[in-house]
């Protein structure tokens, strides 16, 4: 388990939680400026929950790199075959 997992499983209980984690072990979890400790068996919990929030994260930011390049392709063909781009295309070749 790594601390992103256990600080992602943490936030998803109390969004406004203070804390340090180390060597990806809910045990080291120090809670910082007054914030209520979470019980261990609470976190485990979500665990899994934390695991997929950060994979559909990560899939969230693949996907809008993809539609991005997706974009400046059509913008790139567009301009090459003399055609008029749409705002949206425009938008991601203006520097």
């Amino acid at each position: 388990m790594t601390n992103l997992i256990i600080s992602k499983a943490v936030q998803l209980i109390n969004p406004d939680a203070s804390f340090n984690v180390s060597g990806g072990d809910i045990d080291t979890i120090q809670w910082t400026d007054g914030t209520t400790p979470i019980a261990k068996e609470d976190i485990e919990a979500r665990l899994s929950d934390a695991e997929t929030a950060l994979a559909n994260e990560e899939q969230a930011k693949i996907d809008e790199a993809t539609a991005k390049e997706t974009l400046k392709a059509s913008a790139k063909a567009k301009l090459i075959a003399g055609e008029a781009l749409t705002e949206e295309e425009a938008n991601t070749i203006v520097l």
